[in-house]
């Protein structure tokens, strides 16, 4: 099995900064996609950014420019670190990773989840 686990959340005030991180471990032979989205209540969660293993990167427009995903790929860890926030980027925040597992299988999976709260 693969376990995502995510820390770094918190309550900032609009303008501040957080860096989300999210590690993986488990029965992984590989990484190729990681990637964060975030649920906002009442809201369908959303893309927010993603990387694959050789660095190239997207980010949902909402975020461009304030936003930088990074990648340890010797860690399997993936990085957030949002800049500028906004009130309206408040919600759950989701690490998500497609693992090509030991077992040559290939499945996403995702983090439990933390809570970025931007106050105004």
């Amino acid at each position: 099995q693969v376990q995502l686990v995510e820390s770094g959340g918190g309550l900032v005030q609009a303008g501040g900064s957080l860096r989300l991180s999210c590690v993986a471990s488990g029965s992984i032979s590989s990484i190729n996609l990681m990637g964060w989205y975030r649920q906002a209540p009442g809201k369908q969660r959303e893309l927010v950014a993603q990387i694959i293993s050789g660095g190239s990167t997207g980010y949902a427009d909402s975020v461009k420019g304030r936003f930088i995903i990074s990648r340890d790929n010797a860690k399997n860890a993936v990085y957030l670190q949002m800049n500028s926030l906004k009130p309206e980027d408040t919600g759950v925040y989701f690490c998500n990773a497609h693992v090509t597992t030991t077992a040559r299988s290939l499945y996403p999976f995702w983090g439990q989840g933390t809570q970025v709260t931007v106050s105004s």
